[in-house]
Protein backbone atom coordinates (compact mmCIF):
# COMPACT_ATOMS: atom_id res chain seq x y z
CA UNK A 1 0.00 0.00 0.00
CA UNK A 2 1.11 3.65 -1.19
CA UNK A 3 2.26 6.20 1.69
CA UNK A 4 -0.74 9.17 1.13
CA UNK A 5 1.77 12.07 -0.17
CA UNK A 6 2.43 15.15 1.89
CA UNK A 7 1.00 18.11 1.21
CA UNK A 8 3.64 21.16 1.11
CA UNK A 9 2.33 24.68 1.45
CA UNK A 10 2.49 26.89 -1.70
CA UNK A 11 6.10 28.58 -1.91
CA UNK A 12 4.54 31.06 -4.68
CA UNK A 13 5.52 34.84 -3.33
CA UNK A 14 2.20 36.78 -2.67
CA UNK A 15 3.20 40.33 -4.73
CA UNK A 16 0.12 41.71 -3.86
CA UNK A 17 0.05 44.98 -1.24
CA UNK A 18 -0.56 44.37 2.72
CA UNK A 19 -4.19 45.72 3.66
CA UNK A 20 -4.27 49.25 3.70
CA UNK A 21 -5.12 48.24 7.71
CA UNK A 22 -2.30 46.57 8.49
CA UNK A 23 0.03 49.00 6.58
CA UNK A 24 -1.53 52.13 8.68
CA UNK A 25 -0.47 50.10 12.03
CA UNK A 26 3.03 49.33 11.20
CA UNK A 27 3.96 52.99 10.27
CA UNK A 28 2.08 54.37 13.15
CA UNK A 29 4.72 52.41 15.12
CA UNK A 30 7.37 53.54 12.72
CA UNK A 31 6.49 57.01 13.40
CA UNK A 32 6.23 56.86 17.21
CA UNK A 33 9.48 54.96 17.54
CA UNK A 34 10.92 58.03 15.38
CA UNK A 35 9.41 60.61 17.85
CA UNK A 36 10.44 58.70 20.75
CA UNK A 37 13.84 58.29 19.50
CA UNK A 38 14.43 62.46 19.15
CA UNK A 39 15.69 63.76 22.45
CA UNK A 40 14.78 67.31 20.74
CA UNK A 41 11.68 66.20 19.98
CA UNK A 42 11.10 65.36 23.64
CA UNK A 43 12.32 68.14 24.55
CA UNK A 44 9.80 70.18 22.55
CA UNK A 45 7.11 68.17 23.82
CA UNK A 46 7.22 67.17 27.12
CA UNK A 47 9.94 68.81 28.60
CA UNK A 48 9.46 72.38 28.44
CA UNK A 49 5.63 72.45 28.47
CA UNK A 50 5.98 70.72 31.77
CA UNK A 51 8.37 73.41 33.11
CA UNK A 52 6.46 76.23 31.66
CA UNK A 53 3.27 75.00 33.85
CA UNK A 54 5.26 75.06 36.88
CA UNK A 55 6.90 78.04 36.16
CA UNK A 56 4.10 80.28 35.48
CA UNK A 57 1.67 78.66 38.01
CA UNK A 58 4.26 79.71 40.61
CA UNK A 59 6.50 82.78 39.77
CA UNK A 60 4.64 85.60 38.89
CA UNK A 61 5.75 86.79 35.69
CA UNK A 62 2.65 87.38 34.15
CA UNK A 63 0.23 89.49 36.05
CA UNK A 64 -3.34 87.93 35.36
CA UNK A 65 -6.64 88.21 37.00
CA UNK A 66 -7.65 84.79 38.68
CA UNK A 67 -5.66 81.35 40.00
CA UNK A 68 -2.81 81.56 37.97
CA UNK A 69 -2.45 77.90 37.39
CA UNK A 70 -6.04 77.72 35.93
CA UNK A 71 -5.30 80.29 33.44
CA UNK A 72 -1.99 78.48 32.63
CA UNK A 73 -3.02 74.94 31.96
CA UNK A 74 -5.15 74.99 28.74
CA UNK A 75 -2.53 77.39 27.59
CA UNK A 76 0.34 75.31 27.66
CA UNK A 77 -1.88 72.25 26.80
CA UNK A 78 -2.51 74.19 23.52
CA UNK A 79 1.45 74.84 23.13
CA UNK A 80 1.86 71.06 23.65
CA UNK A 81 -0.43 70.35 21.01
CA UNK A 82 1.11 72.55 18.77
CA UNK A 83 4.69 71.92 19.68
CA UNK A 84 4.22 68.24 18.81
CA UNK A 85 1.27 68.11 16.01
CA UNK A 86 2.96 71.15 14.23
CA UNK A 87 6.64 72.09 14.90
CA UNK A 88 7.81 68.60 15.41
CA UNK A 89 6.26 67.09 12.53
CA UNK A 90 6.93 70.01 10.21
CA UNK A 91 10.26 69.47 10.68
CA UNK A 92 11.05 65.89 11.22
CA UNK A 93 8.59 65.58 7.88
CA UNK A 94 10.68 67.94 6.35
CA UNK A 95 14.08 66.15 6.07
CA UNK A 96 12.37 62.64 6.00
CA UNK A 97 12.21 64.19 2.16
CA UNK A 98 15.64 66.04 2.08
CA UNK A 99 17.23 62.07 3.14
CA UNK A 100 15.27 60.50 0.45
CA UNK A 101 13.32 58.42 3.44
CA UNK A 102 9.93 59.81 1.99
CA UNK A 103 11.23 58.61 -1.45
CA UNK A 104 12.34 55.43 -0.92
CA UNK A 105 8.66 55.02 1.44
CA UNK A 106 7.16 56.23 -2.21
CA UNK A 107 8.36 53.43 -3.98
CA UNK A 108 6.33 51.26 -1.87
CA UNK A 109 2.60 50.33 -2.13
CA UNK A 110 2.36 52.80 0.98
CA UNK A 111 -0.50 55.04 0.10
CA UNK A 112 -0.14 59.00 0.74
CA UNK A 113 -3.23 58.89 2.86
CA UNK A 114 -2.18 56.31 5.23
CA UNK A 115 1.14 58.33 5.65
CA UNK A 116 -0.20 61.18 6.63
CA UNK A 117 -2.55 59.48 8.56
CA UNK A 118 0.15 57.44 10.61
CA UNK A 119 2.08 60.89 11.29
CA UNK A 120 -1.18 62.35 12.90
CA UNK A 121 -2.37 59.06 14.89
CA UNK A 122 1.66 58.98 16.07
CA UNK A 123 1.51 62.74 16.95
CA UNK A 124 -2.08 61.50 19.08
CA UNK A 125 -0.25 58.96 20.63
CA UNK A 126 2.35 61.41 22.06
CA UNK A 127 -0.42 64.04 22.70
CA UNK A 128 -2.07 61.47 25.31
CA UNK A 129 1.16 61.59 26.94
CA UNK A 130 1.80 65.19 26.81
CA UNK A 131 -2.24 65.99 28.63
CA UNK A 132 -1.83 63.25 31.05
CA UNK A 133 1.57 64.71 32.41
CA UNK A 134 0.82 68.62 32.31
CA UNK A 135 -3.14 67.49 33.40
CA UNK A 136 -1.11 65.80 36.44
CA UNK A 137 1.20 68.35 37.01
CA UNK A 138 -1.21 70.87 37.11
CA UNK A 139 -3.50 69.22 39.86
CA UNK A 140 -0.38 68.70 41.94
CA UNK A 141 -0.34 72.72 41.65
CA UNK A 142 -3.92 72.92 42.85
CA UNK A 143 -5.74 72.98 39.62
CA UNK A 144 -9.28 72.25 39.69
CA UNK A 145 -11.02 71.94 35.90
CA UNK A 146 -14.66 72.56 35.95
CA UNK A 147 -15.31 71.24 32.00
CA UNK A 148 -16.67 67.98 31.29
CA UNK A 149 -13.94 65.22 29.51
CA UNK A 150 -15.57 64.55 25.60
CA UNK A 151 -15.53 68.17 25.30
CA UNK A 152 -12.28 68.65 26.03
CA UNK A 153 -10.79 65.57 24.26
CA UNK A 154 -12.91 66.75 20.95
CA UNK A 155 -10.50 70.40 21.29
CA UNK A 156 -7.90 69.04 21.35
CA UNK A 157 -8.60 66.37 18.75
CA UNK A 158 -9.35 69.34 16.13
CA UNK A 159 -6.61 71.06 17.43
CA UNK A 160 -4.51 68.31 16.62
CA UNK A 161 -5.88 67.93 13.01
CA UNK A 162 -5.39 71.47 12.46
CA UNK A 163 -1.48 71.21 13.60
CA UNK A 164 -1.16 68.32 11.77
CA UNK A 165 -2.55 69.38 8.12
CA UNK A 166 -0.32 72.62 8.73
CA UNK A 167 3.08 70.59 9.86
CA UNK A 168 2.73 68.41 6.99
CA UNK A 169 1.61 70.83 4.54
CA UNK A 170 5.20 72.74 5.62
CA UNK A 171 6.96 69.99 5.70
CA UNK A 172 5.57 67.91 2.72
CA UNK A 173 6.36 70.71 0.55
CA UNK A 174 9.65 73.06 1.48
CA UNK A 175 13.19 71.36 1.73
CA UNK A 176 14.35 70.21 5.32
CA UNK A 177 16.19 73.57 6.36
CA UNK A 178 13.73 75.63 4.92
CA UNK A 179 10.94 73.79 6.99
CA UNK A 180 13.29 74.03 10.22
CA UNK A 181 13.56 77.86 10.05
CA UNK A 182 10.01 78.51 8.80
CA UNK A 183 8.46 75.82 11.61
CA UNK A 184 10.69 77.80 14.39
CA UNK A 185 9.44 80.87 13.22
CA UNK A 186 5.79 80.15 13.16
CA UNK A 187 6.10 78.44 16.35
CA UNK A 188 7.34 81.79 18.14
CA UNK A 189 4.69 83.94 15.75
CA UNK A 190 1.49 81.52 17.00
CA UNK A 191 2.82 81.55 20.53
CA UNK A 192 2.79 84.97 20.31
CA UNK A 193 -0.04 85.80 19.23
CA UNK A 194 -2.27 82.73 20.43
CA UNK A 195 -3.00 83.94 23.73
CA UNK A 196 -1.15 80.96 25.31
CA UNK A 197 0.86 83.11 28.34
CA UNK A 198 -1.32 86.00 28.09
CA UNK A 199 -5.43 87.06 28.13
CA UNK A 200 -6.07 87.64 24.69
CA UNK A 201 -7.39 91.01 25.94
CA UNK A 202 -4.38 92.49 26.05
CA UNK A 203 -3.88 92.08 22.09
CA UNK A 204 -6.98 95.05 22.00
CA UNK A 205 -8.53 95.71 18.68
CA UNK A 206 -6.33 92.83 17.16
CA UNK A 207 -8.13 90.26 19.72
CA UNK A 208 -10.47 89.18 16.87
CA UNK A 209 -7.99 88.64 14.30
CA UNK A 210 -5.51 86.51 16.54
CA UNK A 211 -8.73 84.39 17.46
CA UNK A 212 -8.71 83.39 13.94
CA UNK A 213 -5.56 81.66 14.47
CA UNK A 214 -5.55 77.95 15.32
CA UNK A 215 -3.26 78.53 18.90
CA UNK A 216 -5.59 81.13 19.88
CA UNK A 217 -9.30 79.18 19.20
CA UNK A 218 -7.34 76.22 21.13
CA UNK A 219 -6.50 78.24 23.91
CA UNK A 220 -9.54 80.21 24.54
CA UNK A 221 -11.49 77.29 24.04
CA UNK A 222 -10.14 75.02 25.93
CA UNK A 223 -9.79 78.39 29.18
CA UNK A 224 -13.40 78.68 28.55
CA UNK A 225 -14.58 75.17 28.46
CA UNK A 226 -12.17 74.14 31.62
CA UNK A 227 -12.65 77.72 33.90
CA UNK A 228 -16.27 78.01 33.08
CA UNK A 229 -17.67 74.40 31.72
CA UNK A 230 -19.11 76.91 28.54
CA UNK A 231 -18.53 76.33 24.77
CA UNK A 232 -17.23 78.68 22.05
CA UNK A 233 -18.56 78.11 19.08
CA UNK A 234 -16.44 80.55 17.29
CA UNK A 235 -13.39 78.71 18.66
CA UNK A 236 -15.18 74.76 17.51
CA UNK A 237 -15.55 76.21 14.13
CA UNK A 238 -12.34 78.03 13.31
CA UNK A 239 -10.23 74.49 14.48
CA UNK A 240 -12.74 72.78 12.05
CA UNK A 241 -11.55 75.30 9.25
CA UNK A 242 -7.84 74.78 9.92
CA UNK A 243 -8.17 71.09 10.52
CA UNK A 244 -10.33 70.83 7.73
CA UNK A 245 -8.47 73.00 5.25
CA UNK A 246 -4.93 72.34 6.41
CA UNK A 247 -5.38 68.23 6.24
CA UNK A 248 -7.03 68.65 3.00
CA UNK A 249 -3.98 71.28 0.83
CA UNK A 250 -1.69 68.45 3.17
CA UNK A 251 -2.89 65.28 1.30
CA UNK A 252 -2.84 67.20 -2.26
CA UNK A 253 -0.04 69.03 -2.15
CA UNK A 254 1.93 67.04 -0.25
CA UNK A 255 5.63 65.36 -2.30
CA UNK A 256 7.65 62.28 -1.80
CA UNK A 257 10.68 64.10 -2.45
Amino acid sequence: MSSPRTAWPSLTPQAAAAPRGRMFAAQTRAELMLLLRNGEQVLLTLVIPLGLVVVLSKVPVINISGRRVDFFVPGVLSLAVMSAAFTGQAIGTGFERQYGVLKRLGATPLPRSVLLLAKTSAVLIVEVVQVSLICLVGALLGWEPHGNVPGTVLLLALGTAAFSGLGLLLGGTLRGLTTLAAANLLWFVLLGLGGVLYPLKELGPGKDLALCLPTAALSDGLRQLLQHDLWSARDLLTLVAWAVVSLALASRLFRWE
